[in-house]
Parts: C-alpha cells; structure tokens; sequence
C-alpha cells in the first residue's frame, strides 16, 4: 500500500475523507464504508483523526485491545525521531519539514475486523502551538506518504469541519463526504465544510445527510442549503435507522441483517458512487 514513488492516486486508488459536525455519525459511516470496499474485494486503511478516537471501535475492535492503539500523535518519542522536535519542548526547534515515516502503517497500523486496517493518527491535543509544531508536521507527512495502488482505499475520519486541513494535508484526497444530520446547525457546518474542500481543490464533494424520518427532513436541508446545494456532486439521503443504537459501538451486526436495511442499501450507492468518480478520474 505504501509507495514513495508516485504521487497519490497516480496508481487509482481511492483517497476519501469524512467529515462533518460532531455527533452527525460520520465514525459509523466511515466504518460502514470500510466494510463495504473490503467486501468487494478493495485493501482499505482507515484512518482515524478525530480527538475522540472511536474508529476502531465502530469498525468492531474490542475495547480491550482498541485501548492499547497509542495514537501516533500522543507517542511523543517517535515525534521527535520523525522530525527533530519534542512536542511540548518550546519554541525555536529545528524542525525536519519532510520527514520519513516509510515505517508508519508497519509499526502502528492494526488489523481489525473483516482485514480492516486501522491507524490512529490522534490530533493535536496542544492549544496554540502553530502549524508548523511537530505534531502536525508528522499528520501532514503521514498523509503525503500514503500513497495507492489500484484496489486500495484509504477513508480518513477528520475532526469537525476541514478548518484544520492546509493544502498540504488535503493535496491527494479526491473525494470528501460532508456528512450532516437534517438540522440546521450541522447543515451549516457541511455547506462551510463543502465551500472549503472547494478551495483545497478536491474535486468530488459529496452530501450525506443521516437520519432522515420524512420527506419533511429532506425539504428542510435542500432549503436551508438553497443555492449551495450545487456544491456538491452528489447527494445521499440515509433513513433513520434504529438498529446502529442497538449494536453500538460496532458496526458489524448491523452488516449481517438479512436482507439488508434501506440505510445499508443507501450506504452501498454511496460506495458505488465513490467507485464511479475514481473512474471518471
């Protein structure tokens, strides 16, 4: 999966990342959605940067052994291997600006359910220490490297909105989903979050609204979107679906019912979509 020498999806892979408001299910269809590309026979990396760190849990992990994964952000010795600093240490370090993480997937990726694999990026957990502290530094060149082969995916689970991403860190992501539920605060946080991946220059921005119980829900978003609902490429209407509540943490329960559920037949358009886009790429 890890290839220095050529440029992200130069080779036809997937790079996708999720995001959206807090508490809108972006870690459960980020879950679901690794899932699905394995069982169609992709290599999916699922990468976690949200601060609160339930990827692997969602993807079916125990807690048990979730709770051992350090999440690379927070090993503070391999920080300043990778980039000459110490988190924490002060200001006016030399920083190494393109550090060699080659060994990042092998040292802290775990294999999780269904041949998932899960690395746990963390975020920065320092208040006011710049965009060029060691922490991000690493995240950035964590990501640059993460290079794909055709039939390999990466789906990376951002924190709230895209605020935090520079060019650098988005630079290769072909495709976002905004993810939100049918109310007005989380709308607004995926249309701000779709004008933004617009800048970074991803070209495909999809619309996932979760959640959605009546006809009524999906007039609401489409008004309170108005005129930027042409922001996004496509979008996605995922019914209510008690059952997630039932089987929480884990997705995979959900994934054995029989026959599927209107919200995973959902889910599996929005694969196909992403499958289609790549194509078209």
């Amino acid at each position: 999966m890890l290839n220095r020498n050529t440029r992200p999806g130069d080779e036809g892979g997937l790079r996708i990342l999720v995001t959206g408001k807090g508490g809108v299910g972006k870690t459960t269809i980020t879950a679901l959605l690794a899932h699905l590309f394995t069982r169609h026979g992709y290599t999916v990396l699922a990468v976690d940067e949200d601060p609160q760190m339930n990827l692997p849990f969602a993807l079916g992990m125990p807690q048990d052994a979730g709770d051992t994964i350090v999440p690379i952000t927070r090993n503070l010795d391999y920080i300043e291997e990778k980039t000459g600093a110490r988190p924490g240490a002060g200001w006016g370090l030399m920083l190494t600006l393109n550090p060699d993480v080659s060994d990042v997937v092998g040292r802290f990726g775990v294999t999780g359910p269904g041949g998932v694999k899960v690395l746990v990026m963390g975020t920065v957990v320092q208040a006011a220490t710049g965009c060029l502290c060691p922490e991000n530094t690493l995240l950035e060149a964590v990501i640059r490297y993460i290079n794909l082969r055709k039939n390999e995916v990466i789906l990376l689970d951002t924190q709230a909105g895209v605020e935090h991403f520079g060019r650098s860190l988005a630079r290769g992501f072909g495709q976002a989903l905004l993810v939100t539920d049918p109310s007005f605060n989380a709308v607004t946080v995926a249309k701000h979050g779709a004008k933004l991946a617009r800048e970074l220059g991803i070209p495909y921005i999809h619309l996932i609204v979760n959640r959605v119980r009546s006809d009524r829900d999906k007039e609401k978003v489409r008004t309170i979107l108005g005129d930027d609902m042409n922001l996004f490429s496509e979008q996605f209407w995922l019914p209510y679906e008690e059952r997630l509540l039932l089987c929480d943490p884990g997705v995979l329960p959900l994934l054995s019912c029989t026959p599927p559920p209107p919200f995973l037949e959902e889910l599996a358009r929005i694969r196909n979509a992403l499958e289609k886009h790549q194509e078209l790429s």
